[in-house]
């Protein structure tokens, strides 16, 4: 009888130990497939390491799935910024390591299909999508579709003072091209086969371009907004990322990226303009500065939007932008630390927060 104790004590202890071997044979190969995939992902040994605490800290229950899901890697994001925050922002090594993460965030939202793919024709093109019309020997003309059926586009009949009333559109030859969101730059060419009214809109009934080309990639993910900003016209001599302390030029940013923003100003605005954008964001002042590469110029309101490419940022500044544009951020209450931040709230109510920019010229060919 003691025998056959003794016997089973041995047996289960043995399972014990060997379960117990399994679970340790499977965790550390399963640490060295982690530092596999982020030797694959581009991240150092030490960077990887953070990692690993990073998983370990928020409790995944696989940490492999930090370099294929987003949700995942968002954690482990947030995570760092709550501790950079904690610190005071952190240092260099944090900042850098931060940006990495944040770069890689966006490789996994730059792949995905509607981004990599795009569109092939031009019947996939949305009604509203805004577009430019190049005729040669007269100009760039802002235009949107206003309908897309399967045997033609119809556009908005370009308005400008740049061409007289009695222009004739008809059996044009023309050049479009548009920017679709959160894709690419497309260019087509089409011809003028009528001019018609079209949902109570002058417009014109151009052809379908079968040969759809695909250009300037989106390089950033574009956060879409509306706050109040301030806008400087700089010169070679201003700094580029210092913080302006009085107020500059009213206006409205619509949408920011690491890469550059969007503004909403009064007046037309110039192609290969110089500006500083000023604004807040979690309640922190920053700047971008750029130069415009093209606008939109709405001229019922007589405002522009400024699609700015912005300079080489300050790394914290750039994270910071990146932590907004993906929800990294906490939410705070946040406040203009200028002299006019009374005026400025009661403009934003009454949607006048915008001022004319004091320059005075038409978009040209290069901004395309």
């Amino acid at each position: 009888m003691l025998a056959t104790i003794l016997v089973i004590i041995i047996v289960v202890s043995g399972v014990i130990i060997l379960i117990f071997s399994q679970q340790n044979k499977d965790k550390k190969n399963s640490w060295i497939q982690f530092f596999a995939k982020g030797k694959d992902a581009g991240f150092s040994f030490q960077e990887i390491e953070l990692l690993r605490r990073l998983a370990v800290k928020s409790a995944l229950p696989d940490p492999t799935a930090l370099f294929w899901s987003q949700n995942q890697l968002e954690m482990c994001i947030r995570n760092m910024v709550r501790t950079a925050r904690l610190s005071g922002g952190g240092d260099q090594s944090t900042q850098d390591f931060l940006s990495k993460l944040y770069d890689y965030r966006k490789k996994i939202e730059m792949e995905k299909p509607k981004i990599k793919t795009g569109i092939t024709n031009s019947r996939q093109i949305e009604e509203g999508q805004i577009i430019r019309i190049l005729v040669n020997g007269q100009g760039v003309f802002p235009s949107n579709i206003v309908k897309n059926i399967g045997q033609y586009l119809t556009v908005s009949r370009p308005s400008t003072p740049k061409l007289p009333a009695s222009f004739s559109w008809t059996g044009l030859k023309l050049s479009v091209y548009f920017w679709r969101d959160d894709d690419a730059g497309y260019v087509f060419d089409s011809d003028v086969q009528d001019e018609v009214f079209s949902r109570g809109t002058a417009s014109l009934k151009i052809s379908h371009g079968e040969n759809l080309i695909r250009t300037q990639k989106r390089r950033s993910i574009r956060l879409k907004t509306h706050r109040p900003a301030f806008l400087y016209i700089l010169d070679s001599n201003q700094p580029s990322h210092t913080v302006e302390m009085n107020p500059g030029l009213k206006c409205f940013v619509e949408d920011i990226s690491d890469c550059g923003c969007a503004v909403l100003v009064g007046g037309r605005g110039a192609a290969s303009l110089r500006i500083k954008v000023q604004f807040i964001l979690n309640n922190r002042p920053v700047c971008i500065s750029g130069t415009v590469r093209s606008l939109d110029y709405y001229e019922d309101d007589n405002k522009s939007l400024l699609h700015t490419e912005a300079d080489p940022m300050p790394l914290e500044t750039r994270n910071h932008i990146l932590g907004e544009v993906f929800g990294m951020l906490p939410e705070e209450d946040e406040e203009l630390p200028f002299k006019v931040l009374d005026e400025e709230a009661s403009d934003e109510t009454t949607g006048e927060a915008v001022e004319e920019i004091p320059v005075a010229s038409a978009i040209s060919d290069e901004a395309l």
